[in-house]
């Protein structure tokens, strides 16, 4: 009998940082997912505020009790990722109608890139449909506080790298 393949879906960006909205779509994959491989992009061209060592390491604070989450740095075509890791299936958020032109942009040139992947979009829960991480990374720029955008313990690490 030919064992069934692994569900797995990967959950791609830069998470810089990864903020409330990103754990809420996380949380929920897990779900309806066997495994999410959180995706950390190393991606040099948004230039990051947070090392991608230091953005994997809050993701590693952030699922700290969560079952079938993978982290990982990447930096390559996500689409040749998922061909790598096996998977079929791209978790996108989407907070508000501007984001969709460019998600579906992105969806359509991941498909001709890997024609085995499909992009399934979340919508975060309302009180996190506001946060960015570059709203975040604004106010931290400002010292202002943003302990209540960000997962717990995240705050805390991001003080700790001043």
């Amino acid at each position: 009998m030919k064992e069934k393949a692994k569900k797995v879906a990967i959950y791609p960006g830069t998470f810089d940082p990864i903020t409330n909205g990103h754990l809420d779509i996380i949380k929920r994959s897990i779900g309806i997912f066997e495994q999410v491989i959180i995706a950390v992009a190393k991606n040099h061209s948004k230039n990051p505020m947070f090392p991608l060592q230091a953005r994997i390491e809050m993701l590693q604070i952030a699922t700290r009790g969560l079952e079938n989450v993978v982290i990982e740095g990447f930096d390559c075509l996500l689409a040749d990722f998922a061909r790598l890791k096996d998977s079929r299936v791209l978790i996108r958020g989407l907070r508000a109608v501007s984001d969709f032109e460019y998600e579906l942009q992105m969806g359509y040139a991941n498909i001709s890139l890997n024609s085995a992947l499909e992009t399934i979009y979340f919508m975060p829960h309302l009180q996190n449909a506001f946060i960015s991480s570059s709203v975040v990374r604004s106010i931290i720029a400002y010292n202002g506080r943003f302990s209540h955008l960000v997962p717990e313990g995240i705050s805390e690490y991001i003080q700790s790298l001043k």
